[in-house]
């Protein structure tokens, strides 16, 4: 229990608990923020009440998720401040402004206009709120644009250089525009789309199931399906082009990935290990089940290598990721529901094209309901395992190649981290099961299907009485002395 009293150790795990737990909220609302776009657009385009419906459906869900990602959103940025001042001090003049764009114009742009969207269906013209729903979705995943910018710098410092310890910025743009930024946001952009989409299906499938309001989610059901189409295979190329990026900037992240201990000399042919068990100390895997010539394909889509694939071996053992067991994992695990997204979508799509998925039938494919209800949670588990790929693989720096993560910690007590990570835990335990109580309440009770829908021109029928006329009863001079 060595790590109780290490104030690295515990600070790093409770910036892991934190992101860990906040990132499951706007990962759902920037993807169902871009859905709501979808159904109130349909509602507008075709004054099909159900799309209305849908859109005050999904959308109490998207409350919900917002409330818990703002207040799980905030302590973490603090913590930049309370953990990691020493990190803040170096970089703050290039990683300060990012977080400061990410509060003053998403975050700030998003809940400006998410009061228009949640109470404004009576009070503003349709095209109006339509285009305070645009903002909410945009606001939202501009947020992830600049956390994205903020972390891929991490990854891939540019735009400028460290002197006396301290980063000075030479080029804005270039460091905006790091070597890992623009993929990096596409592939978190298309995960929490995916995720959205599979958890809106799941949700769907659910009802469909349970023989409650069948054609009102076949219709959702479909339109995430109809999404899944295209986001599921770009998000596997997308994938597939970070993975290029960290042979190319990150090896030591890449050789975790794959567990890979000896280097591979170009012109050879690269296994690619589906399950090992590695041996850190022993720098060897215990066991693996390798496919022979397998990493060739999935770098170079042919089994001999044209560039070497350095082994951890190559590296001083200070500068390797640790947790190699971790990291080779989570990245099979996000791959792997990856590619069942890619096959429960063709699936899917193949029932559609059969008809099976009619309001009249979608009831009897019991079996494909309940893979939809099981990809559900599997979204999240992806980003989370993405995350700790692209985190813990980047260790032990927290600036990649500049700073380790053990020179950017505050000087604090580990008894004062240790004490913040307890109450860190115990309250987002609560956190969580009141989401899941608030969450279960709005799918118990279902959409509202009498809810009044504005008429064309954007407003409810109201019934005016005519004004009842009240005497003046003031004395005659008081009168006229009030006459202009």
């Amino acid at each position: 229990m060595d790590f109780l009293s290490d104030t690295v150790v515990l600070s790093r795990l409770q910036f892991a608990l934190t992101a860990i737990f906040h990132m499951l909220w706007p990962v759902l609302t920037t993807g169902m923020g871009i859905f709501l776009v979808i159904v109130e657009g349909l509602w507008l385009r075709t004054r099909n009440p159900a799309y209305y419906h849908h859109a005050r459906f999904w959308s109490k869900l998207y409350v919900l998720n917002f409330g818990i990602g703002v207040a799980t959103g905030i302590p973490m940025e603090f913590q930049f401040g309370t953990n990691w001042a020493a990190f803040s001090e170096a970089v703050g003049d290039f990683f300060g402004s990012i977080l400061g764009f990410e509060a003053s114009m998403a975050f700030m742009l998003e809940a400006g206009f998410l009061g228009i969207m949640l109470f404004g269906w009576q009070r503003v013209h349709p095209y109006i709120h339509y285009f305070a729903t645009i903002m909410v979705a945009f606001g939202a995943n501009l947020s992830t644009v600049w956390i994205l910018i903020a972390n891929s710098w991490m990854q891939t410092p540019a735009g400028g250089e460290f002197i006396n310890g301290k980063f000075v910025v030479q080029d804005y743009f270039q460091a905006l525009l790091n070597p890992f930024s623009g993929h990096s946001i596409l592939h978190m952009f298309f995960a929490t789309l995916e995720t959205s989409l599979f958890v809106i299906g799941g949700i769907s499938a659910w009802y469909i199931l349970k023989g409650r309001n069948q054609e009102f989610f076949s219709k959702s059901l479909k339109i995430a399906l109809a999404a899944a189409v295209v986001v599921a295979p770009v998000q596997i190329w997308v994938g597939h082009v970070s993975g290029e990026q960290v042979r190319r900037y990150q090896p030591t992240k890449l050789a975790a990935m794959e567990s890979q201990w000896e280097t591979i000399p170009a012109g050879q042919a690269a296994p690619w290990s589906i399950a090992a068990w590695p041996d850190e100390k022993g720098e060897k895997n215990d066991w693996d089940i390798a496919v022979p010539g397998g990493l060739g394909y999935i770098l170079e889509f042919k089994p001999a290598l044209s560039e070497p694939v350095y082994g951890l071996k190559a590296y001083k053992p200070e500068d390797r990721p640790p947790l190699v067991w971790l990291i080779f994992y989570a990245f099979r695990i996000m791959v792997g529901i990856g590619f069942f997204f890619v096959a429960l979508m063709a699936v899917s799509a193949v029932q559609w094209l059969r008809g099976k998925l009619s309001p009249e039938q979608i009831g009897s494919q019991r079996w494909l309901m309940r893979a939809w209800i099981l990809a559900a949670p599997l979204g999240y588990i992806a980003v989370e395992c993405g995350w700790i790929v692209r985190c813990v693989g980047r260790q032990p720096w927290i600036v990649y190649g500049q700073i380790r993560t053990a020179e950017g910690v505050s000087n604090v007590p580990a008894s004062n981290v240790l004490t913040s990570l307890t109450f860190f835990a115990v309250v987002y335990t609560f956190l969580f099961f009141c989401v899941l109580y608030f969450g279960a309440r709005i799918l118990q009770r279902g959409p509202n299907l009498n809810l009044p829908v504005p008429d064309f021109e954007g407003q409810l029928p109201v019934e005016v009485e005519p004004a009842e006329h009240i005497p003046d009863s003031r004395p005659a001079e008081a009168q006229q002395e009030a006459q202009p």
